[in-house]
């Protein structure tokens, strides 16, 4: 059961990547090969979460990748 679930995790997270990618690609926000692999390789949930929510507004995938303590410029 243990190896279902953690494909079940594997799948969703991947989905999530790839709605990451996928708005930001809509947006026509640049994504360097080195971002693309950052967002393809998370598997944290709280993180991809976070970062689909800024994907609608960053200018930059930069701005995806800010640690939440950090200022961001509006």
């Amino acid at each position: 059961m243990e190896g279902k679930a953690e494909g079940i995790a594997e799948g969703r997270a991947e989905g999530q990547a790839g709605s990451i990618l996928r708005v930001l690609e809509a947006r026509a926000v640049p994504v360097s090969e080195a971002a693309r692999e950052r967002i393809a390789s998370c598997t944290d949930p709280d993180t991809l979460n976070r970062w689909l929510d800024l994907a609608v507004t960053a200018a930059d995938t930069e701005e995806l990748f800010r640690e939440d303590g950090e200022e961001r410029e509006v």
